[in-house]
């Protein structure tokens, strides 16, 4: 019993020291290769400065002409709702016409009609407002009608309170929105650039170093050596795990101190979250790379499978529930999808546990699934 213990113990400090090596080698290899420090540090700076100041779902300074038909107090006092107004960039007009010809060579985006007999109708209490709006971007066009709508309601709103007469229907009605009070698109976008930063280090840049490693014929050097398969993967995944982990902590200060995005959840369950998904995204580039062999392939591959369905088929930028049911059905099988929910949810809502523990387990089950296939493609190589 005791040289079997001597000899296991003996076993498994062999396996840590090639271990250990494999990792220095590994860590050597991407400190010099300029490709992935400019994937694993300068890409995802560049992303955190694009999607936090250059990408924003809001609209703001909006070029509308408001034509005032009626030069009463009450239709000059709305006017002046929309020049003050941070959302539009007004310009103040009398003829409709002109306004249409400013609308049809994009100078304006939108029209704010105040009729001639508007203060009249304003006292029977039927008065009304046209809006018009350019609609070659229907979302855009969409966000636009409804700051404009906002713009009416909060000019209402404040005769109400001075005691004056306004149009009013039976149900008054207060809204709030939950979670994002102050409505920045920010606070979800730069969330959901954890994501992209995550895919492109844990399954782009792990599956081309795989990939060249294999056309250099490096790997089937060490085949001759007593290093074990899984040394080899634990050896390739740990550098890059790190680095991944660096990645998200240059996220997270980005979101905390350069885009004031709130954080309600917990900083652990957080962490645990987005190593869970860093495995998924390394077991998808050594899947990759250890069936295909080729940095082109292999490249190309883990765009379609995990970069892009990241971006367009998470609920990072698009709707999920906008999209069709066959579109649905295949957000399911990506990762991605479930890592945005819990970003999104442990940023904004906080630790929902009825919303994390059923991502974070199918999360640790994609992970397992994967790296089990890849020891086993990686296997049938070295046998």
């Amino acid at each position: 019993m005791t040289m079997n213990y001597e000899a296991s113990h003996a076993s498994f400090a062999a396996s840590l020291r090639r271990i250990g090596a494999l990792v220095r080698k590994e860590s050597r290899q991407m400190i010099r290769d300029p490709s992935s420090i400019a994937i694993g540090i300068v890409l995802p700076l560049l992303l955190i400065l694009l999607f936090g100041y250059g990408l924003s779902l809001d609209v703001s300074n909006v070029p509308v002409a408001v034509v005032l038909e009626d030069p009463s107090p009450e239709a000059t006092d709305l006017a002046g709702s929309f020049q003050l107004s941070k959302y539009f960039d007004a310009q103040l007009l009398t003829s409709m016409r002109r306004a249409e010809q400013l609308m049809l060579t994009r100078t304006v985006d939108g029209i704010i009609r105040i009729r001639p007999d508007f203060s009249r109708n304003l006292s029977l209490g039927k008065a009304e407002v046209q809006i018009l709006v350019h609609g070659v971007d229907a979302n855009h066009a969409r966000i636009i009608q409804t700051y404009a709508q906002g713009a009416i309601g909060q000019w209402a709103a404040r005769r109400d309170a001075q005691g004056e007469e306004v149009l009013r229907g039976p149900v008054a009605v207060q809204s709030r929105l939950w979670f994002n009070e102050a409505n920045e698109s920010r606070y979800f976008l730069v969330p959901g650039l954890i994501v992209l930063i995550m895919t492109l280090i844990g399954a782009l840049l792990t599956a081309l170093v795989m990939a060249r490693e294999w056309e250099r014929g490096t790997l089937e050097a060490l085949f001759v050596t007593p290093v074990r398969t899984d040394e080899i993967l634990l050896g390739k995944t740990i550098p890059y795990f790190v680095l991944g982990v660096i990645g998200l902590a240059l996220c997270l200060l980005a979101a905390k101190f350069l885009f004031a995005v709130p954080f309600r959840g917990s900083l652990v369950v957080l962490t645990a979250a987005s190593m869970l998904y860093l495995l998924v995204a390394l077991g998808i580039g050594l899947l990759i790379s250890s069936a295909v062999k080729s940095q082109f392939v292999a490249s190309q591959i883990t765009l379609l499978v995990s970069f892009l369905p990241a971006v367009m088929l998470s609920g990072f930028l698009f709707d999920l529930q906008s999209m069709p049911a066959a579109v649905r059905v295949i957000t399911y099988v990506l990762p991605a999808r479930y890592f945005v929910a819990l970003l999104q949810t442990i940023f904004l809502a906080g630790d929902i546990w009825a919303v994390i523990v059923p991502n974070m387990a199918v999360l640790a089950g994609m992970a397992a699934v994967l790296l089990f296939l890849t020891r086993r493609v990686t296997q049938k190589k070295l046998a």
